[in-house]
């Protein structure tokens, strides 16, 4: 996400309106999941509106909507086309299509999931994120979905929720985030030359390092390897977000524009002198 108003002061200044959010985003952090796509379509306008805010380099990483990824058995190439075809405003920044499959999606559906990869990935590249218990098996079920993904060159989305979840749940925040945000066990895993982390940290940066330390040891060599790894993450009510991803990136030693001053924080030093 971007469109955070709790950001003022900090990654944006007070005074930016809500249409520059992206914009402002964008001079720090070169990716972000378009979650917004998971409910609704953003409008053709809209998405010039993003286009126009952009630099070269900067990628989506969209999630295909819900009436798609909870219905998957009944969607068909034409569905997929037309989709594709109202966010070419945004086609070239887009790195990757996020698959994100409910709980009830096991093993029955590798058949038409194949299908779904063979009308995408063509157009892009596409992260599956699977939330199934039988995908974690490492066993007979797991490598048939990891041997699909790689016929595809299609990459499977790593969720690391340990912090989250080793945390009471004392905050209406938590309470929600515990609520929506799966437990399952943490594999690994990089099936294409773009590995996607996604890491549901809480609100205490220091629980936070604990459980994404040995990330950064992983994520080093992915890149050394030529990878181009996308990693997100998020706090309970993603307040503190930026800031997490902010102590990862320099956690992990590598050059990145979000280890750079912010704007709000910037402002907020100048108004005290």
């Amino acid at each position: 996400m971007w469109a955070n108003s709790r950001w003022k002061g900090s990654l944006y200044k007070e005074d930016t309106p809500a249409n520059d959010f992206l914009a402002a985003y964008s001079q720090y952090f070169n990716s972000v999941e378009g979650n917004t796509s998971f409910y609704a379509d953003p409008d053709s306008l809209q998405l010039q509106r993003w286009a126009e805010q952009l630099t070269a380099d900067f990628r989506f990483v969209f999630k295909m909507p819900q009436r798609f990824s909870h219905q998957l058995a009944e969607l068909t190439q034409a569905d997929l086309q037309q989709w594709w075809q109202h966010f070419a405003p945004v086609h070239p920044y887009i790195g990757l299509i996020h698959l994100q499959l409910p709980a009830i999606s096991g093993p029955a559906m590798l058949p038409q999931l194949a299908k779904v990869l063979e009308w995408l990935t063509d157009k892009a590249p596409v992260a599956v994120e699977v939330r199934h218990p039988v995908f974690f098996d490492k066993a007979e079920q797991e490598l048939a979905l990891n041997r699909l993904l790689q016929q595809y060159q299609a990459e499977r989305v790593v969720l690391d929720s340990r912090a989250l979840f080793a945390v009471a749940a004392t905050t209406p925040a938590l309470l929600d985030a515990q609520g929506k945000k799966p437990r399952l066990p943490v594999h690994a895993i990089c099936l294409s030359d773009r590995p996607m982390l996604r890491f549901i940290g809480t609100n205490d940066l220091e629980l936070n390092r604990q459980f994404y330390t040995p990330w950064l040891a992983k994520i080093n060599d992915w890149l050394r390897e030529g990878k181009n790894p996308y990693c997100f993450f998020h706090t309970p009510d993603n307040t503190l977000a930026p800031y997490l991803c902010r102590q990862f990136a320099a956690d992990l030693q590598q050059p990145h524009s979000v280890l750079a001053p912010w704007p709000g924080e910037q402002q907020a030093q100048l108004a005290l002198w």
